[in-house]
């Protein structure tokens, strides 16, 4: 089994989401914020490089507006050492950036997304990276989700992370919680990835 050339990246994890206007509420802030600071900690410790990213959006929006207290990076993140920083307006890492050429210098063939949301950023993030031919790892007690309302009804943070979390385990992502990857880490072996036809199957199983 060949050891997974990894990289960390922590995804948009700032104020507004801690103490701003769009807070985490699912899992826990608090827990989320020290599991990704592990995380990073892990990583620096086993040589992994580590990629920050950071979104903006132009002075005066309602969120992450440049400039703003809102934006910047949470003291968990900001106060530890970083080998790459991606600056980004749009929900995927990728778009718009360097971090494919960054990686792909690198040689990193397996991506471990930690930060937020669930939903959106790491979401986007992950299926872009699979999309490139990457491995990709997702830390659920290291990310986070919010609810949501709008005309196509509502869904509590707990449900839409809880769903994402299923949903890329089926194709997209090997979902992990810190512990079994730092595990992972120390051994040198990957997370397993789960696949749509055994996820359905397992699901079918419950009505037979």
């Amino acid at each position: 089994m060949t050891t997974p050339r990894r990289a960390l990246i922590v995804i948009d994890v700032q104020n507004e989401y801690v103490s701003g206007d769009l807070p985490i509420e699912y899992p826990d802030i608090h827990s989320s914020l020290a599991n990704i600071g592990r995380a990073m900690d892990a990583a620096r410790a086993a040589g992994v490089p580590v990629v920050v990213v950071q979104n903006f959006a132009p002075a005066g929006s309602p969120l992450f507006a440049r400039g703003s207290e809102g934006a910047q990076l949470h003291p968990v993140v900001a106060s530890r050492e970083r080998d790459h920083y991606v600056e980004k307006s749009l929900p995927s890492a990728f778009t718009g950036t360097d971090l494919a050429d960054w990686l792909a210098a690198r040689q990193i063939d397996t991506l471990t997304v930690a930060g937020y949301m669930t939903h959106n950023c790491d979401a986007s993030t992950i299926n872009h990276a699979l999309h490139a031919g990457l491995a990709v790892e997702f830390l659920h007690d290291a990310a986070g989700s919010v609810p949501y309302e709008n005309s196509a009804g509502f869904a509590s943070a707990e449900d839409i992370h809880r769903v994402f979390c299923v949903v890329l385990q089926s194709r997209f992502a090997a979902v992990a919680g810190t512990d079994e990857w730092l595990a992972a880490l120390r051994s040198g072996v990957p997370l397993e990835r789960g696949n749509i036809y055994a996820s359905n199957q397992k699901a079918r199983s419950r009505n037979r």
